[in-house]
């Protein structure tokens, strides 16, 4: 019932993947954009809170002319309507309506708050026509002991076929490394009313970038070529460079993985490790920048709380592994996060990094707690800290941004893409700058509503650090970065939201890189003066005028604790 997920507890949740637009959206949308290499909007992703909304506005204007409204037809239509405006989105820089449209009904057959929506899509396939409409229906199949069980993948089919759904494929997720059988796909042929190439096993693999190709392997692709009608559209030179190559980069890509023997150690210090879902786009982030290495990544998850002199005394065994895990990292990674929960542990290995010279990335949070940490250990703000901690604060280093409302709730911070301009003549010794190609101004996604505080510039760029990415009116800082140091930088954006498999993150993969060791960094920095293209052009899906209106009032600062508590 949500309208987004921008006030969903992490730890329940998972991240909060944010858009182009500003959407806060569920961190699937985030998988889509990076495999798919496509640029999605806030109405990409449909919830039942949106449809309820929209259906009761129009009840509220008088748009139904007095009818009783109902589930049937007034929600199940609004979806659909939904559905079909959203596919003739273009998501990429040709402007183009898509072709194919992958629609994600989650849930299980059979749920309350599914049903809608089923009963929508069995409407929708005959108002788009057979070729137009292909499903796919995704099971459980349990390993027993060795032998593959198909009753609860009958059953499913079973019940959905009840609902007026036929499935035209059917993916049997298989939890273990052994495929799956040929007598299972027969069995659930047989019994589930499909082809036996209409069965399609998907069993754990050694990373998830070997999915695509094993469902190469299966015929995926000339089912569906031959299921929608696909040898009807001409597909321009542009477009099949734009998709995954799987024969060629993509296979290359997995293969290498396979062969990597070095290692990269990460230490990730945050609020919600215990979910690591919370993280996703920060961990795929890694793994690109890793494979673009040449490097096995190595992600150690601490929780930020452990490294607390609190911990030492009621668990020590925590803490001692838990600092064990920092000092022993090649690069220590703090991102994002809200509330002051474990913030000092955060600001401890935050100054292990920056005084033992040990490659340091900060994402959001991690970003203000480096001004913080600066602050208190190298200005003598004794009692520097952010106003999110302690209001009332005698040295707020970080304060609530001023345009933003305290009032309003969900989906309100400052979000989305926003542009950072870098510092006059940084090209000459920014590590960061030159993992940007050396652009005079980049594009990043946001989702904060904190700042660090104008009145402290001058003393904090005064004593050594350098801000040296400012927004467009150079009020607000936005990259920091320390120029005697291997690495040490710090982003107020997510630059892990916009990371793609065969064009990594820049931050991230300088980071990685210099974990790796400084030739390996300056070989990236090289490669990237030559070479660096933004994942897609900024232009693209929203224009400069339009982010610059969408400076929404933020979330209520009680809420934002409380989910984070």
């Amino acid at each position: 019932m949500n309208i987004d997920a921008g006030t969903m507890r992490p730890q329940e949740h998972g991240e909060v993947y944010v858009l182009n637009d500003g959407g806060e959206v569920d961190l699937d949308l985030g998988n889509y954009e990076r495999y798919l290499n496509v640029t999605l909007s806030r109405d990409n992703n449909i919830t039942t809170g949106k449809i309820y909304r929209e259906v009761i506005e129009k009840e509220r204007r008088g748009d139904y002319l007095g009818k009783t409204v109902q589930i049937v037809p007034h929600v199940t239509t609004a979806i659909q309507d939904w559905i079909e405006r959203v596919s003739k989105i273009p998501v990429d820089e040709t402007g183009e309506e898509p072709d194919v449209c992958i629609v994600e009904l989650g849930g299980t057959v059979g749920d309350i708050e599914s049903a809608p929506f089923i009963e929508a899509v069995r409407q929708f396939q005959f108002r788009v026509g057979y070729e137009n409409f292909a499903l796919i229906h995704v099971s459980l199949v349990p390993d027993m002991h060795g032998e593959q069980k198909t009753k609860p993948t009958q059953t499913t089919v079973h019940a959905l076929r009840g609902l007026g759904l036929l499935p035209d494929l059917i993916a049997c997720r298989l939890i273990v490394r052994k495929p799956l059988e040929k007598a299972t796909k027969e069995k659930i042929s047989m019994f589930c009313h499909v082809a036996p190439e209409q069965v399609i096993g998907v069993h754990d693999v050694s990373s998830v970038y070997h999915v695509p190709l094993l469902l190469q392997k299966q015929g995926i692709i000339q089912f569906l070529q031959k299921r929608l009608n696909l040898s009807s559209i001409t597909l321009t030179k542009e477009a099949i460079e734009r998709g995954l190559d799987l024969e060629n980069r993509w296979k290359e890509l997995t293969t290498r993985q396979e062969r990597l023997f070095d290692e990269v150690t990460i230490a990730l210090v945050g609020k919600y490790t215990d979910l690591q879902d919370s993280y996703m786009s920060v961990v795929k982030a890694l793994e690109h920048s890793a494979f673009r290495c040449h490097r096995k990544l190595n992600l150690k998850w601490v929780n930020s709380s452990d490294l607390e002199p609190g911990t030492q005394v009621t668990n020590p065994a925590r803490y001692h592994d838990a600092w064990k895990a920092v000092v022993s990292a090649g690069g220590i990674l703090v991102p994002g996060g809200f509330g002051d929960r474990g913030t000092e542990g955060m600001l401890l290995a935050i100054k292990w990094a920056r005084e033992q010279k040990v490659p340091f990335l900060g994402i959001c949070l991690g970003f203000q707690l480096a001004v913080i940490e600066w602050g208190r250990h190298v200005c003598g703000y004794t009692e520097a800290t952010s106003t999110e901690f302690a209001e009332n604060t005698k040295q707020p280093l970080i304060i609530f941004m001023p345009e933003i409302s305290k009032t309003h709730m969900g989906g309100t911070m400052r979000l989305g893409l926003r542009p950072t301009v870098f510092e006059p003549g940084s090209e000459s010794w920014s590590k960061v700058r030159k993992l940007y190609g050396g652009a005079e101004k980049i594009w990043e996604r946001h989702r904060h509503r904190y700042e660090v505080n104008p009145e402290y510039i001058e003393k904090l760029t005064a004593s050594g650090v350098s801000f040296v990415g400012r927004d467009e009116k150079g009020e607000r800082m936005q990259i920091l970065e320390l120029q005697d140091h291997p690495f040490f930088v710090g982003l107020q954006a997510h630059p892990e939201f916009c990371t793609r498999p065969l064009n990594p993150s820049p931050p991230f993969l300088g980071f990685v890189a210099a974990a790796s060791s400084p030739k390996v960094l300056e070989e990236q920095m090289d490669n990237q003066l030559k070479t660096f293209k933004p994942p897609h052009p900024v232009h693209s899906m929203v224009s400069e005028s339009e982010l610059r209106q969408a400076e929404p009032p933020t979330l209520g600062k009680e809420v934002a604790m409380a989910a984070d508590q």
